[in-house]
């Protein structure tokens, strides 16, 4: 339940519809129970754009169109969207992915971060193929998210120095240190950085344009938030993007067992692409 004083009118139909948009248009299936994340996230969005009810909000984000209504849209995707993320997080896919890399050779690779937040994630993956391959190697990792106010975090490639995930080796490998203003801040290095592509896409888009084949996906923590069939819907989709035999590494918490047609399991949430 929501507190009765609160700021802005936001009734059990202001939730409905909500939930109704964000999955129409970003696939989130919101759960019962989240209309106090909704109302925390979205009233900053009635302040900005002066509006006095989630109603009179709802209604006008419906009705606007343009590169206006777009920059609305993608406002209203960005308030509801959740990016928990660190270096190196659920480390055995890293260990599995340098893994693969050393046997692969020096043949070109293309590796997609499906979620890639604010950007810890594929620059994990990029420092295990310069540990793997070095520096120089001919790969490249298109990581992209539906949150355009991560992907200029991730972009800028900038952490606080304490960040959590990054050994001290790592730390000194593959990071510039701060001074003086920026003390306590750490910058990717740019040899490290041109490796990674950054993109904001949508996975609910219906067509996905993303260049030649997948020889790796990283899409965790990501199906979560999406009912079955549209889990089914983007697995078809990641499926139609990756070379044969080519790896999926998903979150701890997901399983596509029923999608062996598609993806089968090689490992702890890693999958062969069928």
């Amino acid at each position: 339940m929501l507190p009765q004083d609160r700021e802005f009118t936001f009734g059990p139909r202001d939730f409905e519809r909500v939930r109704t948009l964000i999955y129409q248009h970003a696939g989130i299936h919101l759960h019962e129970g989240k209309q106090a994340m909704v109302y925390s996230r979205l009233s900053r969005r009635l302040r900005e754009t002066q509006h006095t009810s989630f109603d009179s909000y709802l209604k006008w984000l419906e009705a606007s169109t343009g590169d206006h209504g777009a920059r609305e849209w993608q406002e209203f995707v960005n308030s509801l969207t959740t990016n928990l993320t660190s270096f190196f997080r659920e480390d055995h896919h890293f260990q599995i992915l340098a893994e693969q890399l050393k046997n692969h050779g020096s043949k070109p690779l293309r590796i997609w971060c499906c979620a890639a937040s604010t950007g810890e994630e594929p620059y994990s993956i990029a420092m295990t193929v310069a540990e793997s391959l070095g520096l120089h190697a001919s790969v490249k990792i298109l990581s992209s998210d539906i949150d355009t106010n991560v992907l200029a975090t991730a972009s800028r490639g900038v952490y606080e120095e304490n960040a959590r995930g990054l050994s001290p080796a790592r730390l000194r490998n593959f990071f510039l240190k701060g001074k003086g203003n920026n003390a306590g801040a750490i910058r990717v290095k740019p040899e490290l950085a041109r490796m990674v592509e950054f993109k904001p896409f949508n996975l609910m888009n219906a067509a996905w344009s993303l260049g030649e084949p997948f020889d790796y996906v990283f899409c965790r923590n990501v199906m979560i938030y999406f009912d079955a069939p549209t889990q089914r819907k983007v697995l078809e989709r990641i499926h139609g993007v990756m070379k044969p035999n080519g790896l999926l590494f998903v979150g701890h918490s997901e399983n596509f067992t029923d999608s062996r047609d598609l993806f089968r399991l090689r490992g702890k949430t890693v999958y062969d692409r069928v």
